[in-house]
């Protein structure tokens, strides 16, 4: 059993290795609007065979990076600055309206987890550390839809964040950007921790503003 497991394991990091590394050359603009994701290309340029290629744009699909489009194959979405701004405003009212819900609804468990949180993107802050702190702040905002303990709210944000994601990871690559990121995450912890769902909601919004506007930078300057 194990043995059979194993396999499926490795071709499981592979698929992942290569939908990021795709997801980086579509955010970047290496691979522009309307193209199409050759399978066999991709396939020989990473050296695996077409299974993880297959399950990479599956990933691609999911992130709304590309889409299945009939008798085209896969194809990059349209990423246009006007489209990515439009999705970020969007984020930030799903996020700000989770961050009202929050302040109010959260159990002292909940608001204790925020702070660990918050307590370990310092460190990771302070280490430099973006990957770590990445995945931390994704099971930050993650808590802060849990304590909405609203579970239709909970799918939108999710799905909507998720479709975000390569455009907020992006931007915090970044030693100055991720500074910043720590310190507006204090100041809507502190709003959840008060029981202040205006404070919260204000900064949640604020919050998505800045990461739109790192990455609208980012994406400008890149093009120049």
């Amino acid at each position: 059993m194990e043995q059979h497991s194993k396999p499926k394991r490795q071709r499981a990091v592979r698929s992942e290795a290569i939908a990021d590394q795709l997801e980086s050359d579509i955010v970047e603009g290496l691979l522009p609007a309307g193209a199409k994701l050759d399978e066999t290309a991709i396939a020989a340029r990473f050296g695996v065979s077409r299974t993880p290629v297959r399950e990479a744009f599956l990933t691609l699909t999911s992130r709304a990076l590309a889409e299945r489009v009939p008798y085209r194959g896969v194809i990059v979405c349209d990423l246009s600055m006007e489209r990515v701004d439009a999705m970020f405003e969007a984020m930030g009212e799903i996020e700000a309206l989770c961050g009202r819900l929050a302040a109010g609804r959260m159990t002292t468990a909940e608001r204790a987890h925020l702070q660990e949180l918050l307590a370990r993107m310092d460190t990771l802050t302070d280490d430099g550390d973006f990957a770590g702190y990445e995945r931390a702040n994704t099971e930050l905002h993650d808590a802060i839809y849990n304590g909405t303990h609203n579970s239709d709210l909970i799918d939108i944000a999710a799905a909507m964040r998720l479709k975000l994601a390569p455009f907020r990871r992006s931007q915090l690559q970044n030693r100055a950007r991720m500074e910043q990121s720590r310190r507006e995450h204090r100041e809507i912890i502190d709003a959840i921790l008060e029981r202040d769902g205006s404070s919260a909601e204000r900064h949640l919004r604020r919050h998505l503003l800045g990461s739109a506007k790192a990455f609208l930078a980012g994406r400008r300057a890149a093009a120049e």
